[in-house]
């Protein structure tokens, strides 16, 4: 399924001792980037997705005082090794933290990435809210993965997270993907727009970074 998005064998089986040899540096350049035509809503989330390595990730509130309530948390993600997009966001979770108690009781959940996590909008003037600081809303389920996808996964945070392989061994963490229900795409003037995950998939980030 992942191979089906253009993901090549090389990512599924990159290990730790090749990981480690990646450069401890943000995985895509931050600056000059070329964003797709906002006329492309499909490949504007994509793109967005790919390119920005964390995300804000609100969770159902299973803990009082604010038990059924909205809970807003930040994680490090990826969709894939640069230049390798899947379009699956990553995480590399553990049960001690807040929000994945918050999971394991309903894993309903929202995920936002923003452009203002680059120097994208800052270099072009935007605010941070401002609709031409293009930005995400994805609506769906948290759900540990396995098998070669948990592999792939590995690759795709390892890869743009280096600092996780050495995050204390017995906090058990797992891989999840964020399995998409539907795509909200914020990034010009005129409301929001909303994408399919069937549109979403099917469209390429097509990144062009000036390095």
């Amino acid at each position: 399924m992942l191979l089906s998005l253009g993901v090549t064998l090389w990512t599924l089986s990159v290990s730790l001792s090749s990981v480690s040899s990646v450069p401890r540096v943000s995985s895509v350049s931050q600056c000059n980037l070329q964003i797709p035509p906002h006329e492309e809503v499909a490949r504007v989330a994509r793109f967005i997705v790919h390119v920005c390595d964390w995300a804000s990730l609100a969770t159902v509130s299973s803990r009082e005082p604010v038990i059924g309530q909205p809970f807003s948390n930040v994680f490090s993600i990826s969709d894939g090794p640069v230049k390798h997009s899947s379009g699956v966001p990553y995480l590399y979770l553990t049960d001690m933290e807040l929000s994945v108690k918050d999971l394991r009781v309903d894993p309903v959940s929202s995920l936002s990435v923003s452009l203002a996590q680059t120097d994208y909008c800052r270099e072009s003037g935007y605010d941070p809210q401002s609709p031409l600081c293009a930005h995400v809303i994805l609506s769906g389920r948290v759900i540990q993965v396995n098998g070669s996808e948990a592999e792939f996964a590995k690759a795709s945070l390892f890869s743009r997270h280096p600092e996780m392989m050495d995050w204390p061994h017995d906090h058990d963490w797992f891989f999840a993907k964020f399995n998409i229900s539907l795509v909200w795409v914020l990034d010009y003037f005129g409301g929001v727009k909303t994408v399919s995950p069937e549109e979403y998939f099917k469209a390429s980030p097509d990144r062009k970074t000036r390095l």
